[in-house]
């Protein structure tokens, strides 16, 4: 083979064996692009993509008035693209030291050249996502996006932020545990109405698609698959958090002075069922009162001598007693097989009518009735009882109702002295509310009501579901049984064991309550110390019941354990102050508007639309020395005549002036501003440690001087 030939072969050969590998590489490209190419997408998105849950905004809770009681507050958290792809170099260059500068001064935590190395260093390192600040709060949000570079955005200054939502109770601890908290447990929200009322607050979650970057970074990309999220409902709450606030503060006293372990006050409006105010307080290993446990719904106990008047509304429904019948008590004391019962009074009562039974509350008395009327015929006894619906649950929305008992003939536990014993209240158990509930009734001529916590969802402010008066019994009794309950419930006040509740302005109907409470192992005694409930249950004003109260305070240390000593003095505070506040007006209006325009009333400093509402709502006559909608705060002052209305001007980052303000709109202005606050003494704000107009420098604690007026 000539020399020529050997080469074209050879060159052939090469060219044949580089054409088929040519060939093999667009097979090859050809079947990981159309045969296997949708395989190998999901494989790589799966790697460098994924779908995020975006939490929809929850829906705000709200008092019967509007005030807000549970909000989502947003706090950010900020991320930087710092890549070369992001932020051109002129830009960079342009802003880096007076962002840097910025920065420290806001944060006041570096200096600015601290700040410069962080932020190079995130330069220098093409980081795309880098987390950068968390938990800043909307004014700081707000200042840093006209920052030098981050004023550019996401998509030329790396400016990225992501927000996240924290519940915020404004009131704190008012009505906290009934309002309830967020759960990240496996049964998720199921305290208070938090819980109740999850599905309508959390709103529809959305979906968000992020991308994996260099560095494991996960970024947010655009995508049409995305889905956003669907904000919650907001709940308006039956609760006034004015009485709540008056109600909470009666019960911690009292709780404070006698040294309880726990106690519960709740306040219900008659013809609605509608709860105003629900407290439940109890001792922490601080001595300190605080919300831990719904007590009003949840603690089943022995409800003691309260429970006399469902008992005696029994006999009386059955034909057997009426108010006027007496009953011989003796020396105070009666005994059923091993068992003596006696009254408080030592000596007894001798013979009494069934009224004074009721008023003094013997329970050698109402022992007497029940056993005489209703040995050999228990059944009709307990019966009679259930017929007022007392062994059955209210059927609540909020979860955690204490289940009620009352024992039936036949049960494993029944006695000879069972009788005798539930006729003042013991070897059955109900809760505060369910008591309630009962005398709620009666005040409402028979019909009970369900107890209502929430009156209106809405979505976007529109009213989407309306919860109206739901009827457990139109009619637990006759009208003649209910009259005479009244007439009981009205001589304990006016003649009886709470006769130091009784008072001038209106009348009050109620039932004392003092009961031995039971220790699962070591019975009515604990620790050598017996232990007490005292409660007191009524409702006012007793001639047209607008509401009802029950306040139940659980084991007092000071030796002193009667509910009208105990629970009553709370019940009177919190009555007094509602029949001021609320009835007394509707009932006055006429004397009380010429009043109010003849001597106009001293006004603290505040909220504008509050202070303008309770001008207008008062009839009390005033005149502006601003322009009426220049301003968000007033600050009221009191001639002869009228209120004069001037401004408080409030200014951003200066310390504001809140002397003569109540400690609700001092410390949202406070706080508002950045600054810590330190109280001293209650009422309204006489003086503040940091001078108003001063620059504010966040986290600086101010205290404030408190004092009544």
């Amino acid at each position: 083979m000539s020399v020529k030939k050997d080469i074209m072969w050879r060159i052939g050969l090469v060219y044949f064996g580089v054409l088929a590998f040519a060939f093999a590489i667009i097979f090859r490209v050809v079947q990981l692009q159309l045969i296997q190419g949708h395989k190998w997408v999901e494989k790589a998105n799966a790697i460098t993509l994924k779908d995020i849950s975006i939490e929809p905004n929850r829906g705000n809770i709200y008092d019967c008035n509007g005030k807000v009681l549970a909000t989502s507050v947003p706090y950010y958290e900020i991320r930087l693209d710092f890549s070369h792809a992001t932020l051109s170099e002129k830009d960079y260059y342009s802003g880096i030291d007076s962002l840097a500068f910025r920065l420290s001064s806001l944060f006041g935590d570096k200096p600015a050249r601290t700040y410069k190395k962080e932020l190079a260093e995130i330069r220098r390192e093409g980081r795309r996502y880098h987390l950068f600040k968390r938990k800043l709060s909307y004014q700081d949000l707000k200042a840093i996006k006209n920052f030098p570079i981050f004023r550019l955005g996401k998509n030329k200054g790396g400016f990225i932020v992501i927000q996240e939502n924290v519940r915020f109770q404004p009131y704190v601890t008012l009505a906290s545990r009934t309002i309830g908290y967020l759960s990240k447990s496996e049964e998720g929200n199921t305290v208070g109405i938090e819980g109740a009322y999850d599905e309508y607050l959390k709103g529809i979650t959305g979906i968000k698609i992020m991308q994996k970057i260099a560095g494991g970074y996960w970024m947010p990309v655009e995508n049409e698959n995305e889905v956003d999220p669907t904000d919650g409902h907001d709940i308006v709450t039956s609760i006034d958090i004015n009485i709540q606030d008056v109600a909470e503060s009666a019960l911690r006293k009292q709780l404070s002075r006698h040294g309880a372990h726990h106690g519960t006050a709740i306040l219900m409006e008659v013809s609605s069922g509608e709860i105003r105010a629900i407290v439940n307080l109890e001792r922490d290993a601080n001595g300190n009162y605080r919300e831990s446990y719904n007590y009003a719904l949840g603690e089943s106990t022995e409800p003691g001598s309260t429970f006399k008047l469902p008992v005696l509304m029994a006999a009386m429904e059955d034909g057997y007693i009426n108010l006027e019948d007496s009953i011989e008590t003796g020396k105070g004391k009666i005994t059923f097989y091993d068992k003596t019962i006696k009254d408080s009074e030592e000596d007894g009562y001798g013979k009494i009518t069934v009224k004074d039974v009721f008023e003094v509350s013997s329970n050698v008395g109402v022992a007497k009735i029940i056993t005489d009327y209703y040995k050999g015929r228990e059944k009709q006894f307990i019966d009679r009882l259930y017929s007022f619906r007392l062994n059955k649950k209210l059927g609540l929305d909020i979860k955690g109702e204490g289940e009620p008992y009352i024992k039936y003939p036949g049960d494993k536990t029944w006695s000879g002295i069972t009788l005798p014993m539930l006729s003042h209240g013991y070897e059955l158990v109900l809760t505060p509310l369910q008591i309630l509930t009962f005398y709620n009734a009666v005040a409402n001529d028979g019909c009970m009501v369900k107890p209502i916590f929430v009156k209106e969802i809405w979505n976007h402010g529109n009213v989407e579901r309306r919860f109206t008066r739901e009827v457990l019994n139109p009619s637990v009794c006759s009208s003649a049984t209910i009259k005479m309950a009244k007439e009981m419930l009205e001589g304990v006040v006016e003649e009886g064991t709470a006769n130091n509740l009784k008072n001038k302005s209106y009348r009050i109907a109620g039932k004392t309550g003092t009961a031995q409470v039971a220790n699962v192992n070591a019975g009515y005694r604990s620790e050598a110390r017996i232990r007490y409930q005292a409660s007191f249950v009524g409702y006012f004003p007793a001639q047209n019941p607008k509401y009802s109260c029950i306040v139940v305070i659980n084991n007092p240390s000071s030796g002193v354990y009667y509910g009208n000593v105990i629970a009553g003095p709370v019940f009177k505070e919190i009555a007094d102050k509602v029949f001021a506040t609320y009835i007394g007006i509707e009932e006055n209006e006429v004397e009380m508007t010429s009043k109010l325009e003849s001597d106009p009333p001293y006004s603290k400093a505040g909220n504008k639309e509050e202070i303008m509402y309770a001008l207008k709502k008062l009839g009390i006559p005033y005149q502006w020395n601003t322009e009426k909608a220049s301003c968000q705060w007033l600050y009221p002052v009191r001639d002869s005549l009228q209120i004069q209305l001037n401004r408080r001007e409030i200014i951003n980052n200066i310390v504001p002036n809140v002397q003569g303000m109540s400690l609700k709109d001092a410390v949202f202005l406070m706080e508002n501003a950045g600054l810590k606050v330190k109280t001293r003494g209650y009422g309204t704000v006489r003086s503040q440690s940091i001078t108003p107009g001063n620059s504010i420098a966040r986290g600086q604690l101010v205290e404030l001087i408190m004092t009544q007026i």
